[in-house]
This record gives C-alpha cells, structure tokens and sequence, in this order.
C-alpha cells in the first residue's frame, strides 16, 4: 500500500484497536466560528487577526476548536461557544459582532472552572472533526458524516477542527454530554446522535467521555456494556485514584462501582495516514470490577 492509498481509519478498524479510553481529557473547551480554509494547526495557519490568534494560542488551559457549517459561513456574526465537559457538562454560547471580541472573554474563569461570562447555550451541538489538512480520514469520512447531521439537525451540527484520534475517523463530540464516537459513517451518526438527543448512550461507537481521564472512560464504557445501562445522564461522581493501576470509583444509575484500568503499550502504528513511522499506542483494560 502506498502513501497515497493509506487510510489510517481503514487499518485501524481492520485490526480491531480499541477505542475505549480515546475521547480527549480536556475539561474546558472554546469553540470560535472560522469559515476560512483551515491548515494542519488550524488557529496558527488560519488568517484571523493577530490580537485573535494571539488570545487563542495563549488560552492556557482551554482547548481551542475551530468551527463552520457545512458548506461555509452560518452569518451573520461569529458563533462562539464555550464548554465545561467531565461527568456532566455545561455550554455556552452566544453571537459575537465581530471575532476580535473573542478578546473580551473571561477563558482564565473558564480554565479555572468557572463560568466565561456568556448565556447558557439549551440544545445539543453536534461537532464533527473535518480537517482534512490534519488528516485525510477527516475530510474523507467526516464531511459526509456532517452533511447527514446537518439535513437532520442544521442548527446543531457544526464541522470542527481536529479532535484527535482521526484514524477512528468519522469522529464526533457531542456536546454537552462530551460523549465521543468514532468510526462513523452518515447513517450511524444520525442514529447514535438521535439516541443521545433521545437521552440515551450509543455504546457500540463510544470512544469515551470527553472530560474525563481516560481510566474512567474505560470503566464507564465497562460497566455500561456488562449491564446494559443507556442512560445518558446516568453517570454521577467519578473520581480516579493513584497507583500502579488507576482505581476508578463512579456512579452509574445510583450504583456505585470500583473498577481498576491497567494501560499498557499497544501495538506501534501508524496514527494519521500521513504519518510514515510507527508510533505508540496504549490499550487500557479493566483488570478488577468490586461489583455491588
């Protein structure tokens, strides 16, 4: 296979890698309305005013999206959300007049846990991983998976930048769940967003719930599988200790459990499909379940 045909999406799923464990740990998230083309790191490569680029890549703390409708420009204004993600999560948004005002928010009170100073965003967001300057998977799988969410769903759904992971592309987080699937095409994502807009938690394509350590994404997506919880709201605290293997406590559905994850080397692949060399993987397992 040459580096022209390499899909790094197709290898992964020939082979079966795991994708418990994989939805990004960030807890707060700033999502800003970009029409113009985006580059492989897309607020460095993208043609917004200085002061702008300067406030996003100096964001400590908060992870920065890029975002668009599919097909361009949502107008008018600039669409900016902000989110809090974990075991619940919280989003907010609003319409800016213009994007230099991304300046005036408060992305210190976001990082630090608080509120960034905007009206609470009702109804899910539906952000689907397009950046094909990342990956080719990206663009390749996910635009066809955003057009069919956006016939369906055409305020909430929005094309983002990269979310990590591309070789489970199509990739998507929803908000404010954080839940995030992987190896979608356009008729599994309208049906697992249906099942999370209906309440419920689509297994079958969960990488994990963004927020969260990637422990006790694990023992999340664990102990819903062995026992059929699809709640979508049915996690409550969660907390994850230290050790050689990480012990995770949570509540699902009132119950607690007490799960341990060992994370070992999983086989070297490669990760994008520009990516020539082999890289580490890791493969988080469940090794102990104290089951109530």
């Amino acid at each position: 296979m040459t580096p022209e045909t390499f899909r790094c999406s197709a290898a992964s799923a020939l082979d079966a890698e795991p994708m418990a464990g994989t939805a990004p740990e960030d807890t707060a998230w700033l999502l800003v309305e970009y029409a113009g083309s985006w580059g492989r790191n897309a607020v460095a490569d993208s043609r917004l005013p200085d002061g702008v680029r300067e406030v996003l890549e100096g964001a400590d703390g908060v992870r920065v999206q890029l975002i668009r409708r599919h097909g361009g420009w949502a107008g008018p204004g600039v669409h900016v959300f902000a989110a809090r993600l974990g075991a619940t999560g919280r989003v907010w948004g609003t319409v800016l007049e213009r994007v230099d005002q991304v300046a005036d928010l408060d992305l210190r009170a976001l990082a630090l846990g608080g509120e960034p100073g905007l009206p609470a965003h009702e109804g899910p967001l539906w952000l689907v991983c397009t950046n094909g300057r990342r990956d080719r998977c990206c663009a390749e799988i996910g635009r066809p998976v955003a057009a069919a969410l956006a016939e369906r769903w055409p305020a909430s759904t929005w094309e983002t930048t990269h979310l990590g992971g591309h070789r489970f592309s199509g990739t998507l987080l929803a908000l404010p769940s954080g839940v995030t699937l992987g190896r979608l095409d356009p008729d599994t994502a309208v049906e697992a967003c249906a099942e999370i807009a209906a309440g419920g938690f689509p297994t079958a394509n969960a990488r994990g719930r963004a927020g969260l350590p990637a422990a006790a994404q694990v023992a999340e997506l664990h102990v819903r599988t062995a026992l059929g919880l699809e709640g979508l709201h049915d996690l409550g605290d969660v907390s994850v200790g230290p050790g050689i293997e990480d012990t995770v406590s949570l509540t699902l559905a009132g119950v607690d459990h007490r799960l341990t994850v060992a994370s070992t080397p999983g086989e070297p692949r490669r990760q994008s499909c520009a990516d020539l060399k082999l890289k580490g993987t890791r493969v988080h397992t469940v090794t102990g379940w104290d089951r109530p």
